[in-house]
């Protein structure tokens, strides 16, 4: 198998990398297996000093790596240097705050002395997905090595370079040798790698279809895992919403990076009072966006990550019309080179119907009507997906109360659902389980080691 870089917004291959054996793959877990113990006796101002070193080398590639996401999967090359920034964000957040949230724990007990320690575990092996093919795999490395692990990368197959860019930032940040370590492999050598002696666990983001394969290996393993998976964020209009506002916010939360973001809304619900006001807004707003060249300053859809994804959304889109769904907007892939998929709004959708019930990945917003505020959290919840939420009212008395009865990780009251190194990020129900980010994520990698002396 080969790992190739297409170019989405032609559709033509740009270059391609042979994978690596299993015998080479186990080899590289060994090297960071055997250096991993040096890594993990450094200080915490070590480790913070090449965390720093890399925020400073990723502000330095910016351009660069920009250009690389937008060749490899079509990321509007505005929206690639500011993924960058943020990646360099999270390597600073870490280096500053790691030793603090790390520190030990003194707790009061029969000893003459009790703590808790945070001791690091090894190797963790990151899954990551290409959708934000830099950001995915700062945000799981930079606390797992301030932690003093050390990490090795299986990313998805179609951003080789990406990959391979990532080791050479954290390299040049001065991060020792075989400390972080690509892995030139596809989906077929995962199971492997996660037997492998040399792995102490895992962390996925992905679909749940991905994330039931990983888990069960895991699980027969005994390792432990960290999963961010699909999600189908509802984006609730209540009453009294400031409607242009929310129908600015919510063509921006579709349509962020091309629509392909598991924390994008999908599944706009709106109270019946609004309901007709809040869609002009919104159609309007959606049909504003530039859709075309990802290298374009002006571009904000660009093409999709690849053809199959192209040909997935809009089978979900076209089942859905043929049950009932209309078409507001869009509604058909592009003609010519390129993956392209424009701006889409379906109406008069329900339950059963793929636009309803499955994760669209892509710039397609479901508009679903709710009789009142009560009816909307229950639509919300409706879905087996529980990642984000974006609650829209100007009584936030009343958007407390209702975020307690929503099922997800996070809740956003009128604003977009983002990822912030200061706040935990994961969901529940079919998305996933533990959390990245924030002190709870820089934990999830750790020995939590009870210490009890006399």
């Amino acid at each position: 198998m080969a790992l190739e870089t297409v170019n989405p917004a032609t559709g033509k291959l740009v270059k391609r990398f042979e994978e690596w054996t299993l015998e080479k793959t186990l080899m590289e877990l060994e090297k960071t297996a055997r250096a991993w113990p040096t890594w993990a006796n450094r200080s915490f101002p070590e480790r913070a000093a090449v965390l720093f070193r890399t925020a400073e080398v990723l502000r330095q590639k910016k351009e660069q790596l920009a250009q690389i996401m937008t060749l490899e999967m079509g990321k509007p090359v505005a929206e690639g240097r500011a993924e960058t920034e943020k990646c360099a964000w999270v390597c600073d957040y870490y280096a500053e705050n790691g030793e603090k949230f790390l520190a030990l724990e003194t707790i009061e007990s029969d000893a003459s002395r009790s703590y808790v320690a945070f001791r690091p575990l090894g190797t963790i092996l990151a899954i990551m997905p290409w959708n934000f093919p830099l950001w995915q795999v700062f945000r799981f490395a930079a606390p797992a090595l301030m932690a003093g692990n050390a990490c090795v990368l299986k990313h998805s197959s179609n951003v080789p370079q990406c990959a391979l860019a990532i080791q050479n930032i954290f390299e040049e940040g001065g991060l020792p040798n075989c400390l972080f370590t690509t892995l030139m492999i596809g989906s077929g050598k995962v199971d492997e790698v996660i037997a492998s002696p040399y792995v102490q666990a895992i962390s996925l983001t992905g679909s749940d279809h991905a994330g039931r394969e990983v888990a069960a290996t895991a699980g027969k393993r005994l390792k432990k895992t960290v999963l961010e998976l699909g999600g189908s964020d509802p984006f609730i209009v209540l009453d009294d919403a400031d409607l242009e506002e929310a129908a600015k916010v919510a063509a921006q939360a579709r349509c962020i990076n091309s629509g392909q973001s598991c924390i994008a809304a999908k599944r706009f619900v709106v109270v019946e009072e609004v309901y007709d006001l809040f869609l002009e807004h919104f159609k309007k707003e959606m049909e504003k966006l530039p859709l075309g060249d990802p290298c374009l300053e002006s571009t904000r859809i660009g093409p999709l990550a690849r053809q199959d994804l192209v040909d997935e959304l809009h089978e979900q889109v076209r089942t859905s019309v043929e049950h009932g769904a209309r078409v507001l907007l869009g509604g058909q892939p592009l003609e010519g080179e390129g993956f392209y998929y424009p701006a889409t709004i379906l109406v008069d959708v329900e339950e059963g119907m793929p636009a309803y019930d499955q994760e669209t990945f892509g710039p397609v917003a479901t508009v679903i009507k709710a009789k009142d505020a009560r009816q909307a959290i229950s639509i919300a919840n409706s879905v087996p997906f529980g990642l984000g939420a974006s609650l829209w009212t100007k009584d936030l008395d009343r958007a407390e109360e209702y975020a307690a009865s929503l099922q997800c990780g996070a809740v956003f009251f009128n604003g977009l659902v983002k990822s912030d190194p200061r706040l935990p990020f994961g969901g529940v129900k079919l998305s996933g389980y533990g959390r990245e980010l924030s002190h709870y994520g820089i934990r999830e990698f750790v020995n939590i080691q009870t210490v009890w002396q006399k």
